[in-house]
Formats: structure tokens, C-alpha cells, sequence
């Protein structure tokens, strides 16, 4: 299982890398919304987790710009990881094209429960 977590914080993503690591599934890391999309480009990924606040390109503009690929990887499920608790919040997020979203601070099974879902609703395999 290979993961890209586009988060500006790297707490954030060192807490998600350790989840991560105890199943055995690789972490991608980009900064921003641009590197997390050029890695998309060169690489292949099972999931993609983004936040939604980030310096330039927010996590709201990078989901649409997955979505409008023109090749397969316009399909990868994205999970959204966020601090943000705004009321219509998960509404918006699934506007756009995410496949669900996680709250911050975000529990080693809630991870794994949203991976596993997003992934079978996609007809992937399952993390674990």
C-alpha cells in the first residue's frame, strides 16, 4: 500500500507516517498542494490523504485538480485529514470529490476504517 499525504505541517505528517508504518504501508510527503500534485504525476499511489489548509493551493482547489485529470488517476480515493470542524464542512469536501473525511487529531482506526471504506468503495484492496 502506497499513501501521498499532502499536509504543510510535518508533525502532522509524522504522526500519520507512524500509523502508517505499524500496517506496513508506505508514506509518500508533500508540503504543499504543487508537490503533492507532481507526485501524482511520477508516482503511483492507493489513497491520497490532503489537508485543507495549506500555504497557496488549498486542499479544496488540489482535490478538483485530481478529479479533472483526464487519465485513471482521476479515480484515486482521496481522504481528507483536517483540523477544520466547520457545519457543512464534510458536505464540501465530498462537493469536490473527496471519499471522506478524517478529523484531526486523527485515531490509528479511524485511519485504517476510512482507508479500508474508500478503498472498497473503489474496488481496491484493503489496508492490513
Amino acid at each position: 500500500m502506497n499513501i501521498l499525504f499532502i499536509e504543510d505541517d510535518p508533525m502532522n505528517r509524522r504522526v500519520v507516517k507512524d500509523m502508517l508504518d505499524v500496517a506496513g504501508a508506505t508514506m509518500a510527503e508533500a508540503s504543499w498542494a504543487e508537490e503533492g500534485l507532481a507526485k501524482i504525476d511520477s508516482e503511483t499511489f492507493d489513497v491520497v490523504l490532503v489537508d485543507l489548509r495549506m500555504p497557496g493551493t488549498d486542499g479544496f482547489e488540489t482535490i478538483r485538480q485530481i478529479r479533472a485529470r483526464d487519465d485513471a488517476k482521476a479515480e484515486l480515493p482521496v481522504i481528507v485529514v483536517t483540523a477544520d470542524t466547520a457545519v457543512d464542512l464534510r458536505e464540501r469536501c465530498l462537493a469536490v470529490g473527496a471519499d471522506d473525511v478524517l478529523f484531526k487529531p486523527v485515531a490509528m482506526d479511524a485511519l485504517f476504517d476510512s482507508i479500508g471504506r474508500v478503498l472498497a468503495m473503489r474496488g481496491g484492496g484493503l489496508l492490513g
